[in-house]
């Protein structure tokens, strides 16, 4: 149970990882090209860490989604 808790977690700390770089990647490329501004990229960041967030109160649900 608590290695399958463990395991869930890791997978979900890494979704998170990966979806907060892909954020960023995508506003250091808009801001390349002179496509983003400022406050876009705040905005963007802003989102993207309260998606984050939502995503890891998913573990607090208690079922495993493998399961």
């Amino acid at each position: 149970m608590l290695i399958r808790h463990s395991r869930r977690a890791m997978g979900v700390i890494r979704q998170n990882i990966v979806f907060a770089l892909g954020v960023k990647a995508v506003f250091m490329a808009l801001t390349a090209f002179g496509i983003a501004t400022m406050w876009g990229a705040i905005a963007a960041d802003v989102g993207a860490s309260l998606l984050v967030v939502g995503n890891a109160l998913r573990l607090l649900n208690g079922k495993s989604q493998s399961a």
